[in-house]
């Protein structure tokens, strides 16, 4: 076997073809956490006056809106279990490509929604129930773009390939940043409230032509293909009720486990994004200079995850984990106090600081996640620890950091707040076993 050929369970793919189908994974999450994150965005800048009644105080408002933000975290895990019991019965492709086109249809039509000023109280319903829909996507969209980089990725390199699903996530963070700067910047806002917000939205379209792409150029990966050969002469490697239900009744303590430890991640990563817009306005911070610095640590984090995801194939997952709860409890008031300062730099330094920091943890969590499960039960049991950890993390984290700096007049609450969520990722990852040198071709229940 040659330096540029490798053995992924049940054939060899040269270094050009998993580059290509890391790529594909790439593309496909970037563009579905485009969506994601811009209803973040909007949540902070846009909806609040308009989808909320007239007159309604500003902080209820904004409390208003984040709820809804919300909503999206507590699909997620449901959508787990939906596209993580066809990811493991059908394969990771058709999970993967459902999800996608799920995304693109609930971000268009939120772009098409008719404001409260419009239709009434249906408006943030239908705002709900559409938000609602985009968490079941991504909650079926993760487990499909990380395991189509990892189970085709030669044993060395899975954590950097599986990198490629995460670096879609600051990607999505940039292009959903630099939509609303550009369209922030050269209309009026009243252009903007208008239909000027509804434009990111409505290019979601773009989804449809990336899945249908990725349905003509993918091949399901080889763990699951060599899972369904051996399944027909052993049907007992087929799970015999839901993949959901097994894993959770076999394996619940690991799924608890790494759902703790991804809480901090994703905690931290929506007060950087999405709190820190509305924190921006309580200190006279204009939102151009904030969605600026974003943008610049969101670019700086690519780099970093690509860089981290592949020292954890050289040293393990653990470690690194554990380095990145650490810096990220350590940094918690630094965070504020160069923010605080209120200008560029000192926001862009804190920023960056920040999400270098997350992405040790969030670089090699792909291949770690995977890892922790065999190939029956992997879409399931992965999708379920990371979105369990999203819903305990984003869900609650811009709505309580919010409320915290409400009733304290300050920020130290939400330091502590960032400390304890880092200190229970260590205690977590801890607790969890060492995976990198683990076998991805591993069928055993």
């Amino acid at each position: 076997m040659t330096t540029q050929e490798h053995d992924t369970g049940s054939g060899k793919l040269d270094e050009s073809s998993i580059r290509r189908i890391a790529g594909l994974s790439l593309v496909g999450a970037s563009v579905e956490w485009f969506d994601f994150f811009l209803f973040g965005t909007a949540a902070a800048l846009v909806f609040p006056r308009l989808f909320f009644p007239d007159g309604t105080d500003p902080v209820l408002a904004l409390l208003s809106s984040f709820a809804v933000l919300g909503v999206g975290f507590l699909a997620r895990p449901l959508g787990g279990i939906v596209w993580g019991h066809f990811g493991d019965k059908l394969g990771r492709k058709t999970a993967f490509l459902t999800a996608l086109m799920t995304m693109a249809v609930a971000s268009v039509l939120i772009g098409l929604l008719p404001t409260y000023a419009a239709i009434g109280i249906a408006a943030p319903i239908l705002l709900t129930v559409l938000r609602f829909t985009q968490g079941l996507a991504v909650g079926g969209q993760w487990g499909g773009a990380v395991l189509l980089a990892t189970e085709f990725a030669p044993k060395h390199k899975r954590g950097f390939y599986g990198s490629f699903a995460q670096i879609g996530v600051p990607i999505g963070v940039l292009l959903g940043v630099v939509a609303f700067f550009i369209l922030g910047q050269t209309m009026d806002p009243a252009q903007f409230d208008s239909y000027g917000w509804r434009i990111p939205f409505i290019a979601s379209v773009l989804l449809v032509g990336v899945a249908i792409y990725a349905k003509n150029k993918l091949e399901d990966t080889p763990a699951f293909v060599h899972l369904q050969q051996l399944a027909a002469e052993n049907p007992d490697l087929v799970p015999q009720r839901s993949p959901v239900v097994e894993v959770l009744r076999d394996h619940w303590g690991r799924i608890l486990l790494a759902g703790g430890a991804f809480t901090v991640v994703n905690t931290t990563f929506y007060i950087y994004i999405t709190f820190m817009l509305s924190y921006a306005k309580t200190i006279d911070v204009t939102t151009g200079t904030m969605l600026a610095a974003i943008a610049i640590a969101a670019v700086v984090m690519i780099p970093a995850l690509a860089g981290w995801a592949a020292l954890s194939d050289r040293i393990g997952r653990r470690k690194l984990y554990i380095a990145g709860s650490v810096a990220t409890g350590l940094w918690a008031f630094p965070l504020f106090w160069l923010v605080d300062m209120g200008t560029v730099l000192p926001i862009t330094v804190a920023l960056t600081v920040a999400l270098v920091a997350l992405s040790m943890m969030y670089g090699p969590l792909a291949a770690f996640f995977s890892e922790m499960f065999t190939a029956k039960l992997r879409y399931s049991g992965a999708s379920l620890g990371y979105q369990l950890g999203a819903l305990l993390g984003g869900a609650i984290a811009p709505l309580l950091s919010v409320y915290l700096l409400d009733v304290t007049g300050g920020t130290a609450a939400i330091s502590i707040y960032i400390i304890i969520v880092s200190l229970i990722a260590i205690a977590c990852t801890i607790a969890l076993t060492e995976t990198y040198q683990n076998d991805m071709d591993d069928v055993r229940a």
